[in-house]
């Protein structure tokens, strides 16, 4: 069945933190995958998924970095649900091949998958076979990562969440130089990405579903992290994110714990029971943005069945990977 795109009125919004998502709701005996859950809003998703008793995996390409800031939250080992760190770049295809063979060798069952790391703005960079940085690890790496641990997936029935952005609504996919390699701009490829990661919620719910397997994308709402890493502090100045001495100013931005707080509800809500394949902000379904593209909401070029399944194709085209057709 098709999610309508429209609010469900769930009670939360946009003050509402991961821990006030959870409440009253037991993971024990869940597994949960959250790439980038060692920063910022993947590491407050970590902790709100642990102590609601969650096993959470953590994939991290900096591995001594992720085991510090869980080992903060008295995760590794045991601690509040568990948290295990593995080692995975997005950006490099043996690394995500590697990743996904000794999880799956584990035997486990995988109930929650949260694709939250990524990058932001970056500069021009070229990973793995040439491939634009942002829509490599953002995407492509994602991509890869789902299909190739897709046996556990299934088995689990899980809910498979990617993290966008309003950035989404920058650009479509620039079917004609998906990698810029005709002038790159930062700000293009990272709404490109963006993009990207909604048209492949909504393929993922519709290849899924009969499985049990339901998909969802968001924006997690504007928030203060090391996303933020590679934009100079004159930039957030002039878009008055921030002061000249650091200091947060504009005041929609959420607290990392809020960030957190809808990619944790589409992963974890009862209310989302039955759905999919939407895209979701404030800890709820968004609707539709304006026809003129102002205001919140999820803009048409990143809703379109035919985009997304276009975008499939041309990411298992691009990887060599796609769960979904048999092999000989």
């Amino acid at each position: 069945m098709t999610t309508p795109q429209r609010r469900i009125g769930s009670g939360f919004g946009h003050r509402s933190t991961a821990d006030e998502v959870l409440a009253g709701i037991d993971l024990s005996g869940r597994t949960a995958l959250v790439t980038g859950g060692y920063s910022g809003i993947g590491l407050e998703t970590t902790r709100a998924l642990a102590r609601a008793g969650a096993r959470v995996i953590v994939p991290a390409r900096r591995r001594t970095v992720a085991q510090q800031a869980v080992g903060a939250i008295g995760g590794i080992g045991g601690g509040i649900g568990g948290v295990e760190i593995d080692e995975l770049d997005l950006a490099d295809p043996g690394s995500v091949r590697g990743f996904a063979e000794r999880f799956l060798a584990t035997g486990r069952d995988l109930h929650i998958v949260i694709n939250n790391a990524g990058i932001m703005a970056c500069p021009e960079t070229r990973v793995g076979p040439g491939w634009e940085a942002q829509f490599a690890t953002n995407h492509l790496g994602h991509y890869a990562l789902v299909n190739r641990l897709w046996p556990a997936i299934a088995r689990g029935g899980a809910r498979v969440v990617a993290v966008s952005s309003g950035a989404h609504g920058i650009t479509g996919i620039r079917w004609d130089d998906v990698h810029f390699e005709r002038g790159y701009d930062a700000w293009q490829a990272y709404g490109q990405a963006k993009t990207a990661n909604v048209l492949f919620a909504a393929h993922l719910d519709t290849l899924g579903r009969d499985a049990g397997v339901r998909a969802f994308s968001l924006h997690p709402g504007s928030i203060l992290t090391p996303l933020q890493r590679h934009l100079p502090k004159s930039e957030m100045v002039a878009a008055g994110w921030i002061d000249n001495d650091g200091n947060p100013t504009d005041p929609t931005f959420k607290t990392p714990a809020q960030g957190a707080a809808t990619q944790v509800w589409a992963a974890t809500s009862p209310q989302l029971a039955g759905m999919g394949g939407v895209y979701c902000e404030d800890c709820d379904i968004a609707d539709p943005a304006a026809p003129d593209g102002s205001g919140p909401g999820v803009h048409g070029h990143a809703t379109d069945p035919a985009q997304a399944a276009r975008l499939w194709a041309l990411s298992a085209d691009l990887t060599g990977v796609n769960a979904f057709v048999a092999t000989a």
